[in-house]
């Protein structure tokens, strides 16, 4: 098979496309014959070797990526071969060899692809999707509700605006330039703003005080956006890319944190719920960003310089 490792910790140049033996699927497991892997900035921090989320450091060499979708092709003992050249899409776990031309789960842990979804969106849906869903159980939204989101244009952040949308909610999105700002509004922002500009916190009251803030940037934007929230209002913090996690303080302004034990425990039901909005439309994720298997160092250089816009999907071509 053909993967993506890396023997030490650095920059995306560390990543490396090499020939491994193919896997053979233990009892129990499928294999899967990868069409698109996901990626995420946690990838991007873990190859730099210098945040492992909820994970500790991994021995390496490694192979990055957590999400894959493809047919199966081999199937271990005590699997029904009723699974054999189905299309599906599973979660690997932490850090788990994703970026790979063939990957091996727990037939377990599989989804079939729901009719009409490529594998780049069913990846999407089963790992930013599934964290966006749990994300939106946990906010609570309603009509009354003028909603923030940080890196709106982002593949969390635009499935964030549907789901607000969705229940008639008033968002105000975020977004990094105005090719990001236009993609916002096509995804339901009801007033997109570039963080770019001087004018974005002048204009945060626009639609009224906010009531809900989803924040995975955290630094000096979640810090202004959680002051500008109305009494009463809630900050939603699943994460800080900026590398500058805050402190808050207020008790009139409540801070859910939604990461980690809230939702280890219904990760299978938030998949197959992400899956299923997916599939219907009420909830699509966006493929903005796809990169041949062989080019990941320039998917991590995406994000790493906010240069992706939705979901960054790696592709095998065949």
């Amino acid at each position: 098979m053909h993967a993506i490792r890396h023997s030490e910790f650095g920059p995306a140049d560390v990543l490396h496309l090499e020939t491994l033996p193919d896997l053979s699927p233990a009892p129990g497991q499928l294999r899967i014959a990868v069409e698109a892997a996901g990626v995420h900035l946690l990838d991007t921090s873990i190859r730099a070797g210098e945040s492992f989320g909820a994970g500790t450091a991994p021995e390496l060499p490694m192979i990055p990526g957590r999400e894959v979708a493809g047919v199966v092709d081999e199937i271990g003992n005590d699997v029904d071969a009723s699974w054999l050249g189905r299309r599906v899409v599973a979660h690997l776990g932490f850090a788990s060899g994703g970026y790979a031309d063939q990957a091996v789960v727990d037939a377990s842990r599989a989804h079939v692809v729901p009719d009409g979804l490529d594998a780049p969106t069913a990846v999407a849906a089963i790992g930013t999707g599934r964290t966006a869903t749990a994300i939106l159980e946990f906010a609570k939204l309603t009509s009354d509700d003028v909603v923030l989101v940080t890196s709106a244009a982002g593949g969390m952040g635009l499935l964030f605006l549907q789901g607000a949308a969705a229940v008639g909610a008033r968002t105000v999105a975020l977004a990094g330039g105005p090719d990001k700002v236009q993609l916002a509004h096509r995804f339901g922002a009801t007033l997109a703003l570039d963080h770019r500009s001087q004018e974005w916190r002048q204009r945060l009251h626009e639609l009224g005080d906010p009531t809900v803030v989803l924040d995975g940037v955290a630094g000096p934007i979640g810090l202004a956006l959680y002051r500008s929230l109305a009494p009463g209002g809630r900050l939603i913090r699943f994460g800080w890319s900026s590398g500058e996690p805050n402190d808050y303080d207020d008790p009139d302004r409540p801070v859910v944190d939604v990461l980690g034990p809230p939702i280890m425990a219904r990760l299978a039901e938030f998949e197959r719920a992400a899956l299923a909005a997916a599939a219907d439309g009420s909830r699509v994720p966006y493929v903005g960003t796809t990169v041949p298997l062989a080019d990941a160092a320039a998917a991590h250089r995406a994000l790493e310089t906010s240069a992706s816009v939705g979901k960054v999907v790696l592709v095998v071509e065949r």
